[in-house]
């Protein structure tokens, strides 16, 4: 098969759904190699990394590259003219959507064009578009109907992002969404040969932390996060320090601010975006890692941190639940008692910490990339 797979959220500050599909083609191109590939470090005019534009910034080697689009004017230029866009795929069998945008006027089933997949990661600017930045919520909704008017395939990356979807979009045929979990990007490599602690004093001191990993923004749940440490330290809790890892985002311009006003700010440490060497270290020597998010299409960082044995309380919301399972503990995303307790526990009781870091990295197991891929190249089959 020869398959178009757009790579452009795959930079060096990618976030979850870059991470998502860094870690996919990765796996595609070492199990699927008799395929040609052509990767699109540019897809559209709705993201627009132009790092990607350079030969450099791209670690596969032997593999053909879509055009290379520095400014953004370029890629609206190029992107917005479908004559262009049809010759680009001329003779494709796949083209693999990965970053929200789909073409506009697309048609389906146009024998002279691949077939088009669309990645569904979730649906919170519809759900919740007070959570995001006009800009984002438009682009994202503009992208995701347009698919839906015109993709012939859609992998949703949960099954409550495939209910959402499904409820947004009915006029979508059921049988084309396709549910195909993510595992973890720290599955292939291992992360014991790669990680390393963050430049930060703190880390070389020993001390036990809480982490938290994740864009700073309203639907992560940060400052709920700090107002539950609030009380568990209030509660008398041992001083047990919070890691907030994350790369900022929107609508939080004053959480530095308020994570001062805290009581206790100088056990909480605000690291920044982080490296994936870094957050493996950190996953593997935090005492629990704490996902209090409001809305997950998937939550990678639940996934990653039970891997590595992390113990895991996440909220009992949207997707979360699919991948804790029962092998962690999942709280309502407003119950601050329920968390301020539970850093209580995870603090006190060590025969409870052990039986849960087992359980995560058993659960986790039941996610990884070679069904994953196995699954979406008998799509890609289907489709082709």
């Amino acid at each position: 098969m020869k398959i178009a797979f757009d790579i452009s959220q795959t930079g060096t500050a990618k976030a979850g759904c870059g991470f998502y599909a860094a870690a996919l083609i990765d796996e595609l191109l070492k199990t699927a190699n008799e395929h040609d590939f052509m990767l699109l470090t540019s897809f559209g005019d709705f993201f627009h990394d132009s790092a990607m534009a350079s030969p450099s910034a791209s670690r596969y080697r032997g593999v053909r590259y879509g055009p290379r689009l520095k400014r953004r004017e370029d890629a609206e230029i190029f992107w917005g003219d479908s004559k262009q866009i049809a010759t680009l795929f001329t003779d494709f069998d796949v083209l693999h959507a990965n970053n929200f945008w789909c073409p506009p006027g697309w048609v389906q089933a146009d024998e002279a064009r691949p077939s088009l997949i669309y990645t569904v990661y979730d649906l919170s600017f519809a759900e919740h578009p007070e959570w995001t930045s006009e800009a984002n919520r438009v682009g994202c909704f503009n992208g995701m109907f347009y698919a839906s008017l015109c993709a012939d395939w859609f992998v949703a990356i949960s099954d409550a992002t495939r209910q959402c979807f499904l409820h947004h979009f009915p006029h979508v045929d059921p049988s084309r969404v396709k549910l195909i979990y993510p595992a973890s990007r720290f599955e292939r490599d291992g992360h014991n040969a790669i990680a390393e602690p963050p430049k930060h004093h703190f880390f070389g001191t020993g001390v036990p932390f809480f982490l938290s990993v994740g864009t700073i923004e309203p639907r992560k749940n940060q400052r709920f996060l700090v107002k539950a440490y609030n009380q568990y330290r209030a509660a008398g809790g041992f001083p047990i320090p919070l890691v907030l890892a994350g790369g900022k985002g929107w609508l939080m311009d004053d959480f530095s601010t308020f994570l001062s006003s805290s009581p206790w700010s100088k056990d909480i440490h605000l690291l920044g975006y982080v490296s994936e060497a870094e957050l493996a270290w950190l996953y593997t020597h935090c005492l629990a890692n704490l996902y209090p998010s409001h809305y997950e299409g998937f939550g990678l960082p639940v996934l990653e941190g039970m891997g590595m044995g992390a113990v895991t309380v996440a909220a009992n919301s949207t997707s979360l639940p699919e991948i804790v399972g029962d092998a962690g503990l999942l709280l309502g995303c407003r119950d601050l008692e329920g968390w301020a307790e539970a850093l209580s526990m995870i603090s006190r009781e060590e025969k409870i910490v052990r039986e849960l870091s087992v359980a995560a990295r058993e659960r986790a197991c039941l996610f990884n990339w070679a069904t994953s891929t196995e699954a979406l190249l008998s799509l890609y089959e289907q489709a082709s």
